[in-house]
């Protein structure tokens, strides 16, 4: 009986931490779909970090997930879902932008200069 209250008492004693990197995740997440109206580069920096980072927060939980916080990992899963949005809003982004600048040399390549007097 004395065993049982013991192992009751030292799994009550352990204390929950959050995860390293899960706050920060979840504001280079939002910071990457902020940021990726501006040129894609930058979205899609932070968009790679904070997924580099998730993953690593990731396997820390999985290996031991008694000692973790729920909020912190709730925390984790919501920054990389965004973060995942924010890379594929930044490339496609980037795409767009990349076909336009093609586009664009190609008209002014192809304009007939020889005309303008």
């Amino acid at each position: 009986m004395e065993t049982q209250n013991n192992q009751k008492n030292s799994d009550l004693s352990i204390q929950q931490v959050s995860l390293p990197n899960a706050n920060a995740v979840l504001v280079l997440g939002i910071t990457s779909i902020v940021l990726c109206w501006c040129q894609g580069i930058f979205g899609l920096i932070m968009a790679i970090v904070a997924l580099i980072l998730a993953n690593r927060d990731l396997t820390l939980y999985q290996s031991n997930p008694d000692h973790y916080t729920p909020n912190s990992y709730n925390n984790l899963k919501t920054g990389r879902t965004i973060s995942i949005i924010g890379l594929v809003l930044a490339a496609i982004f980037m795409f767009i932008l990349i076909i336009g600048l093609l586009f664009l040399g190609l008209n002014f390549a192809l304009f007939p200069w020889e005309m303008i007097d």
